[in-house]
């Protein structure tokens, strides 16, 4: 199994640095991060719009050690809103944060995550759109799931991301679905112990489907993250199955990965988001999605050899 290896390399400066310095690395990168910079994501998200496509936008970073990088993060998305504000997209461009990037890890980072995080979810509403706060490992989501209720006092739209392969999802979905929360499936992209978290792909698998069948049937509005064929089989069976129209569900994938299946689920009517991650920092997420896919290594690994 080689994502767990993998996993473990993305919190290794070792091997950021040998990844980082490798000729072939940011072309390869660019499939995942099509830009670095909001002037360089602009002509993305005009592009994947005029397609029929939405978005929820990733200011990539990690590993923020001190108050003044939460607070740059902070800026950097609402950076983001200042630029969308001018394209009228409304939700067709969301965001997405990792609360680790607005301090969580730092000392009192509970409070100074909901404070960097909540002008950020202001700022989106008033342009017309969303937020939704994405899941990180296990030890995070007591305190992210607390700061989601709290931002949903005010911005009731406010969504957050659960990961099937977690024992305690199941739970968590029942208490979203009830309380008609916005909620993105996935299947979990950290290296999570057997105490906390199936181990074996179709576990993970059975589990996603027991949980999005109580999103569907629930209060909220399911967001199904996944680029498996089964599983979106599936989704679309149990939405009809539930009376859901088109647009009271959606489909959400990684820029980069079968993009032929984004612009089908667009032409059949669906909401169909792409995931689009940009920024300098962007080791860590490049790492994971390599982990999460053993065709993504292979892609990886035939650029290396084809272009080193």
């Amino acid at each position: 199994m080689l994502g767990p290896v993998i996993l473990a390399a993305s919190r290794s400066d070792r091997m950021r640095r040998l990844v980082s310095a490798a000729p072939v690395t940011k072309p390869v990168v660019d499939r995942f991060i099509p830009g670095e910079t909001v002037d360089e994501i602009v002509p993305i998200i005009r592009d994947l719009t005029d397609q029929g496509l939405e978005l929820t936008m990733d200011v990539v970073g990690e590993d923020i050690t001190t108050p003044e990088q939460a607070e740059a993060a902070r800026d950097a998305y609402l950076e983001l809103i200042d630029r969308l504000k001018p394209l009228y997209l409304g939700t067709r461009a969301e965001m997405s944060v990792k609360l680790s990037m607005f301090g969580q890890a730092l000392e009192g980072g509970h409070e100074l995550a909901l404070k960097n995080v909540r002008p950020v979810v202001e700022a989106a509403a008033e342009i017309g759109t969303t937020v939704t706060l994405d899941a990180e490992d296990h030890t995070t989501l007591d305190s992210m799931f607390a700061i989601h209720d709290e931002l949903r006092k005010d911005v009731p739209q406010t969504g957050c991301v659960i990961q099937a392969y977690l024992f305690r999802t199941e739970a968590d979905a029942r208490r979203l679905a009830d309380s008609g929360s916005r909620v993105r499936l996935v299947k979990g992209a950290y290296k999570e112990p057997a105490e906390v978290a199936y181990q074996q792909r179709h576990e993970i698998d059975k589990a996603y489907v027991r949980i999005l069948r109580t999103l569907m049937e629930g209060e909220g509005y399911p967001m199904i993250g996944s680029h498996d064929p089964r599983l979106i089989s599936i989704a679309q069976e149990l939405a009809r199955t539930a009376g859901r129209k088109l647009d009271e569900y959606e489909f959400q994938m990684l820029y980069g990965i079968r993009g032929d299946e984004h612009l089908r689920l667009a032409a059949e009517g669906h909401r169909m988001r792409v995931y689009t991650a940009y920024g300098t920092d962007w080791y860590g997420y490049f790492m994971r999605r390599l982990a999460e896919k053993p065709a993504n290594l292979r892609f990886f690994a035939r650029s290396m050899v084809s272009k080193g």
